[in-house]
């Protein structure tokens, strides 16, 4: 009997590789023949798991089931879903604490005591600081992700910066997340553009449109689009500075949403970020406390200048 569910935890979790295999693999793999690996196969789906098997070949792979039956984690894979839950327990999508917290409460009970211990001191050292700012409806995020897998259109009420809202017709491309907010990459319909939509700023007009033709991506790395067009894109100053220090020193000071950080040498990187006053990127620059030169624009150098000039007589 134990023999028996041993092999069957052994067979349930090579299938769960996510990778079809013949019956003779799982044979050889498990060190029975084929005969019983059709009976363990059948056992697994008595139990509730949906192993697909394709005709000619034997070839068996776990599939999508109608109900969730237990799954089977090794033991780094339990520590990560175990951190991930506390992690989404204090997140951005809102209406997910509780149930992250009784799932991880459930995973923990049936966690053994070393795995349990290596939970317990990793949460027991750490505190949480809650990123502020508003949250998104996990109802949202879904509409949104069924809409890019299925390729449907999409129609939003969007609200602006300025509090404006207007209908969007675009085709979505992927969701981005930058630690605070959500976006939706799309294409604009009505502009003929690619556009970045925070998505606590959205909301969904259901059903969704008519199939499309999906688009090639505006840029191979979507998330340096993404970064540009939050940090630099929307604001009416954009800025470009050197910075001598290497990109990865520049990144751990600046994050993906106040600007775009570009290597150029082992020794010196470059920085593109934007606002819509002067004085804000001027007095931001200066507190980087690193060695920086301003190329554009115009009125910031001017402005620089002008904010030293004042500093300095003040002092003197």
């Amino acid at each position: 009997m134990w023999e028996t569910s041993g092999r069957l935890l052994r067979l349930l979790s090579l299938l769960q590789m996510h990778r079809e295999w013949t019956g003779g693999e799982l044979a050889e793999e498990l060190g029975i023949d084929v005969r019983t690996v059709r009976r363990d196969v059948d056992k697994l789906r008595t139990l509730g798991y949906p192993v697909d098997a394709a005709r000619g070949v034997a070839g068996y792979r776990l599939g999508a089931g109608s109900t969730l039956p237990p799954l089977l984690l090794d033991d780094d894979e339990a520590v990560a879903v175990a951190i991930g839950l506390r992690t989404a327990a204090s997140g951005t999508i809102s209406g997910i604490e509780d149930s992250s917290l009784r799932a991880l409460t459930k995973l923990e009970q049936m966690l053994p005591s070393r795995l349990r211990h290596r939970v317990s001191t990793l949460h027991s050292a750490t505190i949480t600081v809650a990123a502020g700012g508003p949250t998104v409806d996990p109802e949202t995020l879904t509409a949104l992700a069924c809409a890019i897998r299925d390729r449907h259109r999409l129609r939003f009420d969007y609200r602006s910066h300025d509090g404006t809202t207007s209908l969007r017709i675009t085709e979505p491309h992927r969701l981005a997340h930058t630690g605070r907010h959500w976006y939706l990459i799309a294409w604009d319909v009505d502009r003929a553009d690619w556009r970045t939509f925070r998505v606590d700023r959205l909301l969904p007009r259901i059903p969704t449109g008519p199939r499309f033709a999906p688009r090639e991506a505006p840029e191979v790395d979507l998330a340096g689009y993404v970064s540009d067009n939050v940090s630099v894109a929307p604001y009416r100053y954009a800025a470009r500075v050197t910075i001598a220090v290497s990109a990865d020193i520049a990144t751990e000071r600046i994050p993906p949403t106040i600007g775009v950080v570009e290597p150029i040498d082992a020794e010196s990187c470059l920085l593109r970020t934007g606002s819509n006053s002067l004085d804000e990127l001027a007095i931001y620059l200066a507190l980087f406390d690193l060695p920086i030169r301003i190329h554009e624009p115009p009125e910031l150098i001017d402005r620089v200048r002008a904010i030293t000039a004042r500093l300095g007589a003040a002092v003197d």
